[in-house]
């Protein structure tokens, strides 16, 4: 599908505000109502507008420590990743992770009530068949910038 500056204008202002309404949508990209919505609705029937959703602040529900590890396995071999893997998936504490090239195997994102918490979690995947050569933690102490499921225009060229 092809886009055109009024898609990627769209794109971009839904991306911020899901909840701008049908006319304000239409005066900002400078199309009438019905034009601007046809297009809303063939983006969404094209799959690249998947749905709409609420940024919800974790913090102002539970407080959680934020910690990145760095984990790097005793053997690299499919097996090993995937028992890994595996153990990841069963953790809700753990929000993020990613297999990463360099040094270390995975770079993990642990969201623990505490760094208490984070440690029984690490010493448990230690004594476990995790096959944890050795990690790095790194506890957060200031959230710069997170990620927002957002677009740019910048981010695709027409």
């Amino acid at each position: 599908m092809k886009l055109d500056r009024y898609d990627l204008k769209i794109l971009e202002i839904l991306s911020r505000d899901g909840r701008i309404t049908k006319s304000k949508l239409a005066e900002a990209i400078n199309l009438s109502v019905s034009p601007c919505w046809e297009r809303v609705r063939r983006l969404e029937k094209a799959g690249i507008i998947q749905g709409y959703s609420a940024r919800i602040n974790p913090s102002a529900l539970v407080k959680r420590t934020p910690v990145w590890v760095q984990i790097e396995l005793k053997q690299h071999n499919a097996e090993s990743f995937a028992r890994f893997e595996a153990l990841v998936h069963e953790r809700p504490e753990v929000t993020e992770c990613v297999a990463v090239g360099g040094g270390v195997d995975y770079l993990m994102k642990v969201e623990a009530d505490s760094v208490d918490a984070y440690q029984r979690l690490i010493d448990e995947w230690l004594t476990s068949e995790a096959g944890i050569e050795r990690y790095f933690t790194y506890i957060v102490t200031k959230t710069v910038k997170s990620p927002a499921l957002g677009f740019a225009k910048e981010d695709f060229s027409p």
